[in-house]
This record gives structure tokens, sequence and C-alpha cells, in this order.
């Protein structure tokens, strides 16, 4: 099921699917929910599924404005409470997992389980430097330009307002930011990601109750490299109680 909702001044689109524990799909920068066919989507085969798209990107109209992590963080509030009525499990991609993990500081109450993958804390842990227009390939473009309600030419002024926030040092959180994050959350990335492996052990070890899982021979396009064993590795987490180690070290 596709649709609009309106909630706290805006307009987001969003698709539903299947059935269960309600999860959302938070997509990364520049692209949308497009993004998790072939991987993550079959999530619905077990669980409710929302996959939102944020102002600016897909279907959901570029208001103007900032493009910060803490303004996509207060439209995803206003999702839960307005769409999914209550917690869900979030699992962000990129800077889809920096939303998550600002959502989840802000109210942990609508947030029952984290996923974050190829996620940084802190600007700081991105090997590459914020994206500038001219860097995104042409289909990026063309498949923006093909569903948003902003028509063609609207992604240029998304991906220098994102990049803008990232100059401005939107994103700055602490060891101790970190700390306050109650939920259980995996860390997933590759072996060769965007974000460096020692901002992804640090944000690993920053977390009180994290497991790691690191993707090997894979990019930061991990979802679409290793869509199956990034999706197993995600439902396992989602679909219990983790098991019992052997012999335990950080858990002991």
């Amino acid at each position: 099921m596709q649709r609009y909702v309106d909630g706290d001044g805006m307009r987001m689109w969003h698709d539903e699917r299947g059935s269960g524990e309600p999860v959302v799909l938070l997509h990364g920068a520049i692209v949308d929910s497009r993004c998790f066919a072939g991987n993550l989507d079959a999530l619905a085969g077990s669980f409710r599924l929302y996959l939102p798209e944020r102002r600016g990107h897909g279907h959901t109209a570029d208001p103007g404005g900032p493009l910060s992590p803490q303004v996509m963080a207060a439209d995803m509030i206003a999702f839960l409470e307005t769409v999914v009525g209550g917690a869900a499990a979030l699992v962000g991609y990129s800077a889809g997992g920096v939303v998550a993990l600002l959502t989840a500081l802000a109210r942990p109450d609508l947030v029952s389980r984290l996923v974050l993958i190829s996620t940084a804390f802190h600007q700081d842990g991105w090997v590459l430097p914020p994206a500038s227009p001219a860097d995104i390939p042409q289909i990026i473009y063309d498949q923006h330009a093909g569903v948003s309600p902003d028509g063609p030419g609207r992604l240029t002024s998304v991906v220098e307002r994102i990049a803008e926030s990232a100059e401005a040092g939107d994103l700055a959180l602490t060891a101790a930011d970190l700390g306050a994050v109650g939920c259980r959350t995996l860390v997933l990335v590759a072996d060769d990601d965007a974000v460096s492996l020692e901002h992804t052990l640090a944000l690993y070890r920053g977390l009180p109750d994290a497991e790691l899982a690191v993707v090997p021979r894979a990019s930061h396009t991990l979802l679409i490299e290793r869509p199956q064993l990034c999706t197993g590795l995600v439902a396992a987490f989602l679909g219990g109680a983790p098991a019992t180690t052997h012999m335990p070290i950080r858990r002991a």
C-alpha cells in the first residue's frame, strides 16, 4: 500500500507491506526506498514493513529549508507517531542510519530495536567528503526526476543543502551520547565502507547493547553487492533474542 501522510507539517510518502511486528526501513541520502528492492524488502515476509521517503527524496516533495539529520529525525518521530502509532524497529542505511540513531536518542519510547548499516555518528567518521552535485551519477538524477513531485532539477538543491549540513558539523554525537541508547542494536558495515572501520568500532563500543557484523568483500553499496547475506543478518537480529555465547568477553 503506497500513500502520503501528513504529520507535523510534513507530507511524507511511504509504502507498507507484510504483517507482524513493525519495521521501518530508512534509505540513504540522495536515493529513496527503491534502494531496498531485492534485499531488505524481503523482510515483508515476516514483518509489517514501512518504507518512508524523507523530504526531498523519492516521492516526497522538498519543502525547502535545512536538510539536517535533526530535521529528518523530527520528521521520522512524526511518522512513527502518526503512521506506525507506536514503537518500531528502525533499520537505517547510511544517512538513514543517522536518522534512526537520532530518533532513538530523542524518543526511545518509539524505537524497539536499531539496525545501523554503514552509519556514522560523527561527521569525521565518513571517509569521503560530502558529495557535490557534480559527484552524483546521472542515473540518480534520472531516477529522482522519475518519481519526484518537484520535477527534474530539484535534486541539485537537495544535494547542496545536505552538503551544507555536513560542512556545518550538524552530525557530532559523542561516546556519551551513544551511551544513552537503550535498545538492542546491530551495527552492520562493509569491510571497505565509506565509514571507516575505526569509527564503526567506536560506534559499536559506545552503544550499551550492540552487536557487530562486518560484511567481507563489500563496499558502501553492500546491500546491492551482498543482498542475501545482509538480509539474513538483519532478519536474524530482528527475529528473536540473541543466542548466548560460550566465551563472552565484552558481555561477560
